[in-house]
């Protein structure tokens, strides 16, 4: 069985941003804690309790990325890399927790309303937004290339805008005494949290199961390495992501003739280039064939 590897340039994700937006949530956490006991304000404790859960998750971040880049080992062939991808299930899962909290909590206040220090929730919801914005600013660029790191930013993300909705709460109270927008803007923060944390929940299980990759069309690919001259056909294949850089192939080549190996290196390393190029594909692993009498189905189950 040959094994081939695309060498790509991979962006180096920052771990010191995350300590940064952890000791930023920190600080912005204990000042909405003080703030909503003091002002009465359930959105501004749930803002809170969101920040908190932000803490959690970015260490639970910043662990999962120094355990990413450790080596491979004997006893981990693999190293770390999938820990990434446990992070961002963990993360997504605790987005939806926290939000199913946030929404009891708004609906037994809602029944029972109570005058709110909605300046001091005002002056608090800034302070969120400012925090949680320059946190989102620090994460930006590595969530676009991290599964780990966008669970991260998301978090962040939809922290910045659940200040947003208590800092308009806060102005609807004061100028209107509209006390009950509170639980209104909880309710709402909490149904923005269950719709990032599923979507986010499905792609980072998707990627632990080993499932296909959504932009990937097993039929198309087994089309294109056909057109190469010697493949007779590619069958028992997989296709999975081990982490979000490294996008991983195996299958059976039959070959047309009885060639010898150093023959099929150069019809593999024919077959690893069109992979990378139409499919981005950069780890191929190819067991080859001639006249094997074994299923030749693209997806056989082993």
């Amino acid at each position: 069985m040959s094994d081939n590897h695309v060498h790509i340039h991979k962006h180096e994700v920052k771990g010191k941003n995350l300590i940064y937006s952890i000791l930023l949530n920190l600080a912005i956490t204990a000042a909405q804690v003080v703030g909503g006991i003091i002002s009465g304000s359930l959105a501004l404790i749930s803002d809170a309790l969101h920040n908190f859960s932000d803490v959690l998750s970015l260490v639970f971040s910043l662990v999962a990325h120094k355990l990413s880049r450790k080596k491979a080992s004997l006893d981990q062939t693999f190293g770390y890399k999938r820990a990434d991808l446990i992070a961002a299930f963990v993360n997504a899962s605790t987005l939806i927790i926290v939000a199913l909290f946030l929404i009891y909590g708004a609906i037994e206040r809602f029944f029972y309303p109570h005058a709110i220090e909605s300046g001091l929730v005002i002056w608090l919801a800034l302070l969120g937004i400012a925090v949680n914005g320059f946190s989102v600013l620090l994460l930006k660029k590595d969530a676009d290339h991290n599964i780990n790191m966008k669970s991260a930013y998301l978090h962040l993300l939809t922290d910045m805008m659940a200040s947003v909705a208590v800092l308009i709460g806060g102005l609807l109270m004061k100028f209107f005494g509209w006390f009950w927008v509170d639980s209104v803007m909880t309710i709402l923060i909490a149904v923005y949290l269950i719709v990032v944390g599923i979507d986010l929940l499905k792609k980072s299980t998707k990627m632990l199961m080993l499932f296909t990759p959504d932009h990937i069309d097993i039929k198309e690919i087994v089309r294109e390495v056909h057109k190469i001259s010697g493949v007779n056909k590619l069958h028992h294949i997989h296709v999975w992501h081990l982490n979000d850089e490294e996008l991983h192939l195996e299958a059976h080549l039959d070959c047309l003739e009885d060639i010898k190996m150093s023959e099929f290196n150069s019809l593999l390393n024919e077959i690893e280039l069109v992979l990378f190029e139409k499919f981005h594909i950069n780890h191929i692993n190819i067991q080859p064939e001639f006249k094997k009498e074994d299923p030749k189905d693209f997806i056989v189950q082993d």
